[in-house]
């Protein structure tokens, strides 16, 4: 893999470092996450906290494991230290916020992107810590990859961005504009597409359909 910091290669997997936090993009070389969660866990040495994930606009913070398991949100938030938020993609944006002393993992579909979901979890995450936020975003769809349709072009250049690449639309610029709105002072993109990227990997639900495996993001506090 080809990374430039704050991303490095790690067992095989992606991963950055934030101030105040570490955080994981697991790669295919670990399998479909949604099936080796234990074993994740225990290779990191950390607890997942992982959402039931319904492509909103809802943010969760959680002090346990339990409180994430089973619940409907699209990212997650913790101060507690040893406590990993985690999310699935497949396409959609992983991304990981960090502040001093608090951690988020966010799933960034283009659905959660119209509904806030960037902008849900930094609010959340400034009531509970203060500071200078950072955020990375992992492998996802690429405006070089990911095209829709023109409903859907309408509703993100409806304003004065343009987030037209073609026939494609940009979610990672989408991600990166919000996060700037909202405050987010340092933000870093792995540029990896998950579409076209060498499919050893990443898992990609444009690539190869429904059935595909998921990756994870994981982070938490160092």
């Amino acid at each position: 893999m080809d990374l430039a910091p704050p991303f490095s290669a790690r067992d095989g997997q992606i991963a950055v470092e934030l101030p105040g936090a570490r955080a994981v993009f697991t790669t295919r070389s670990w399998g479909d996450a949604r099936a080796g969660e234990a074993e994740i866990a225990a290779r990191l040495g950390v607890r997942l906290a992982r959402p039931h994930q319904v492509h909103s606009g809802t943010a969760l913070v959680v002090s346990a494991p339990e409180q994430a398991a089973g619940t409907d949100a699209d990212a997650v938030i913790t101060t507690t230290c040893g406590l990993a938020p985690t999310v699935l993609t497949a396409d959609c944006l992983p991304i990981v916020i960090s502040a001093p002393g608090v951690v988020a993992a966010v799933h960034a579909g283009w659905r959660g992107l119209e509904q806030g979901v960037i902008a849900s979890t930094v609010t959340a995450l400034r009531r509970l810590r203060g500071g200078v936020i950072s955020a990375a975003i992992g492998p996802g769809a690429g405006a070089c990859c990911y095209e829709v349709g023109d409903e859907l072009h309408r509703r993100f250049n409806a304003h004065s961005q343009d987030f037209r690449a073609g026939a494609n639309l940009d979610l990672k610029a989408i991600a990166r504009v919000q996060l700037m709105e909202a405050g987010v002072a340092r933000v870093h993109d792995c540029g990896i597409c998950t579409i076209c990227c060498d499919p050893q990997l990443s898992f990609s639900y444009r690539r190869e359909g429904p059935e595909t495996g998921r990756s994870a993001a994981i982070a938490w506090l160092s």
